[in-house]
């Protein structure tokens, strides 16, 4: 009985651990299958995150390169737009000057060696370039300060009121060989009203006044020493080398220049002004 039962023992302990391990199995299996499970999402969630990131750095970069080329074409019209407007007014600058100095030559205000006299139009050849020069400086000064002091001219803004403005530039000038006065100072004093008119009725701005009154004073100089070494000369000069009234006349061509080089960079849009 005692093997009987022996066998009997061995027999219900081997088949309940069988039915142990089978009910162990697909608790395993189910384990292995979450995991591959929870694996796969988890590659998927990672594989979309790499494709946004990709796709956020390819439109960055194409953002990049469109305001990257945007802005190289908007320098280059600048660029380009600057240079127009510095060409046009030195081509002002330098006509005015011949025209203007061949009248105070033919009025012996001014006179030049003899030798420079066989030259362009019996004129100093040097004297239109650099006051071509000069007017294409000042010229594009006028609207670069006024954008600087954030006081945008708008007062009589249209290409009327600057070839008016040309107009009474010639006049002055024109007054200055012209005029017979007792002494130069009543001349000078006449110019300089007219000069200031000139201002007021065609500038009216601070920025205008000032740029205007630099450049008579830089010119001025620049002329002392130019008739001091030599280069040419004035009749009757009274102030040191020159004549009195000559800043009267750098003024009102520096608010000249001064205009039309506002205008040009208006781009030649016409505006109702300010009267």
């Amino acid at each position: 009985m005692n093997g009987s039962g022996g066998f009997s023992l061995d027999q219900t302990l081997t088949t309940s651990g069988d039915q142990a391990l089978k009910c162990q199995m697909p608790r395993l299996e189910d384990h292995c299958w979450s995991c591959s499970c929870a694996s796969r999402v988890e590659t998927k969630h990672s594989s979309g995150a790499s494709w946004l990131a990709s796709k956020a750095e390819e439109m960055m970069s194409i953002i990049t390169s469109v305001l990257s080329n945007a802005y190289g074409s908007l320098h280059d019209v600048r660029t380009a737009n600057l240079i127009r407007r510095g060409l046009v007014l030195f081509t002002v600058g330098a006509f005015l000057a011949l025209v203007l100095n061949l009248l105070q030559i033919q009025r012996n205000v001014t006179l030049f060696p003899e030798e420079v006299m066989t030259t362009l139009f019996s004129s100093a050849w040097w004297i239109p370039p650099c006051c071509g020069t000069g007017a294409a400086v000042v010229g594009l000064l006028y609207p670069c300060l006024d954008s600087h002091l954030g006081e945008p001219h708008k007062f009589k803004r249209e290409w009327a009121s600057v070839m008016r403005c040309i107009a009474v530039f010639v006049g002055i000038n024109h007054a200055s060989v012209k005029l017979d006065f007792d002494n130069n100072v009543q001349l000078s004093l006449t110019l300089a009203a007219l000069s200031l008119g000139l201002w007021w009725t065609f500038d009216r701005s601070r920025s205008g006044f000032g740029l205007g009154i630099t450049t008579a004073f830089l010119a001025t100089v620049i002329t002392q020493l130019l008739v001091y070494n030599g280069v040419y000369q004035y009749t009757s000069p009274d102030f040191l080398y020159v004549r009195s009234w000559l800043p009267c006349i750098f003024f009102s061509g520096g608010v000249t220049v001064g205009n039309i080089g506002r205008q040009l960079a208006m781009g030649g849009v016409e505006k109702p002004h300010m009267d």
